[in-house]
């Protein structure tokens, strides 16, 4: 059995920065350290940190007034900052630098005067920390069906933003609908969709045609994860989510004679290898590395990190 390896796959520069930053303040602090809502969407990582004394919350009241809190890479809403501020808790901002971008676009066009059309799933932490820059001025689509029903103050004044890890195609059948209803609509001067999440999904599209099954590496919570299955699943093929090589049904393997392996933006290296060694020991699987592109983007720590005390 041929195994097409994707590559690039697993961890994003944002999801490098968010971890190293949490590493970095326990280093520095020492446990408990505290991280509004988990760091990245992987349960293995967050399992790990919670082994190392990390407790992630989803209420700035669980942190003890002056403790440290760290921002996850999702991005949070103003009033959390407010929150924060008013329990004098240390702020550590781990915000994906694409995430900032977004919220920065948010600012400007309500600042405009426009009425701002997030494409996203509502419900998700980065949505839900966007939409907070400017809820007054902000309303979320999630299908090409919620921009026929959308109703707007003025409709030759909207803009649209769109959450960093959606799919690809169902953010443009979203775009051309918004495109359509409201001609003049303003987009951001840059794709919202990460560099990450547009490779991932490029190398299942471009790698995945001639192969019998996908198999991504990703938990069920990770947008970004989601949408390489549903990428593949357009394409008609079988493909499965798994949060390590423990949850692969042999039966989805058996009788195949490729395999594709990628892995979401949030998922460690390390469960890839496992779910390779897998595939070979009990399937023969023999490994063909494929590279879309080679990624060397990378993202400074947070000034906010730098302001912190060393222990003792």
């Amino acid at each position: 059995m041929k195994i097409i390896l994707a590559n690039p796959r697993g961890f994003c520069a944002g999801v490098n920065m968010a971890i190293d930053v949490v590493d970095q303040v326990l280093q520095l602090k020492g446990p408990p350290v505290y991280v509004y809502h988990e760091i990245v969407h992987n349960r293995h990582v967050v399992d790990d940190f919670r082994a190392r004394g990390v407790t992630f919350i989803n209420h700035i009241d669980e942190v003890p007034e002056g403790g440290v809190v760290v921002y996850s890479a999702h991005g949070i809403s103003p009033e959390i900052r407010n929150q924060a501020r008013g329990r004098r808790l240390q702020e550590v901002d781990a915000t994906c630098p694409l995430v900032t971008k977004v919220h920065l676009e948010v600012l400007r066009f309500a600042k405009e005067g426009y009425t701002i059309v997030f494409i996203g799933h509502r419900k998700h932490d980065e949505a839900v920390g966007t939409v907070g820059e400017a809820p007054e001025s902000i309303v979320v689509v999630e299908s090409p069906e919620e921009v026929e029903r959308l109703q707007v103050p003025d409709p030759e004044k909207v803009a649209y933003v769109t959450q960093t890890t959606l799919s690809m195609y169902d953010a443009y059948r979203i775009i051309a609908a918004l495109k359509q209803k409201f001609p003049n609509i303003k987009a951001p001067p840059k794709e919202d969709i990460c560099y990450a999440t547009t490779n991932r999904q490029n190398a299942v599209t471009e790698m995945g045609r001639d192969v019998d099954l996908v198999l991504v590496i990703g938990s069920k919570n990770s947008s970004n994860s989601q949408r390489l299955v549903e990428t593949a699943r357009q394409m008609g093929k079988d493909a499965y989510l798994i949060d390590d090589q423990s949850e692969l049904d042999p039966k989805w393997v058996e009788g195949r004679e490729s395999v594709f392996v990628t892995a979401g933006a949030s998922a460690p290296e390390r469960l890839v290898e496992a779910l390779l060694e897998r595939l070979k020991r009990e399937f023969g699987g023999v490994i063909e590395t494929r590279t879309l592109v080679e990624e060397d983007v990378a993202f400074a720590p947070p000034k906010s990190l730098r302001s912190l005390t060393v222990v003792g």
